[in-house]
């Protein structure tokens, strides 16, 4: 598990990444610089871990992830960001993140989550992991409107929440129409509802 692609919109973060990993067992496949971009990346250039910026244009990183976990695919996954807000966060590790870095702290902790993600340990600094055990706490709370779901019933709800057709929570999930309302059935009946639109109202009152 060596070689390394890199989604990040930023040239100059991309040639120090570049540099950062030269001389040593991680190979650069290949980099790109757009969200929606990752996924061809990924089937042409099959790379061993996924090296993935937050912000980006086109898709951000947590909606990446979300894809791909959404369709199947389990390739390990390392978020290097600047920054991470508390819902994302929890999204991130609620989706199997394998690991998260801060770039502030790349040029020592890089290498240090990638050799763990390749023996197939999961690796995120220590703040942000007792950040994302604190509120994943509270959510699993009893007012948590979305409690007893798994991650992509989760994904699909809040694509819901967004107001997204079946068809457009498809595309973005990379999934058919018809598993959508499986999916969405499922979801109604483990949270009692009968509609999307109380599905919406629950999670507007959230």
């Amino acid at each position: 598990m060596n070689r390394i692609l890199i989604a990040d919109d930023h040239r100059i973060i991309v040639s120090g990444l570049q540099a950062l990993l030269r001389d040593t067992d991680f190979e650069v496949v290949g980099a790109v610089g757009d969200g929606t971009e990752v996924a061809e990346a990924i089937i042409e250039l099959r790379p061993d871990i996924l090296l993935l910026d937050v912000r980006m244009p086109g898709r951000t990183g947590v909606e990446v992830l979300r894809a791909m976990r959404s369709s199947g695919d389990e390739l390990p996954v390392v978020l290097l960001t600047a920054e991470l807000d508390d819902a994302e966060l929890v999204e991130a590790v609620r989706l199997g993140v394998n690991g998260i870095v801060l770039k502030e702290g790349a040029h020592s902790l890089l290498l240090p989550c990638l050799e763990a993600v390749r023996s197939g340990q999961r690796w995120i600094e220590q703040g942000l992991l007792q950040r994302a055990l604190d509120l994943t706490m509270e959510g699993d709370s009893a007012t948590d409107p979305l409690r007893g779901l798994n991650p992509r019933e989760r994904a699909i709800a809040a694509l819901v929440g967004q107001g997204m057709r079946n068809r457009e929570i498809a595309g973005e999930l990379d999934m058919n129409e018809g598993t959508v309302k499986v999916y969405l059935y499922r979801i109604y009946k483990k949270l009692g509802l009968g509609s999307r639109t109380e599905l919406a109202i629950r999670l507007r009152d959230r």
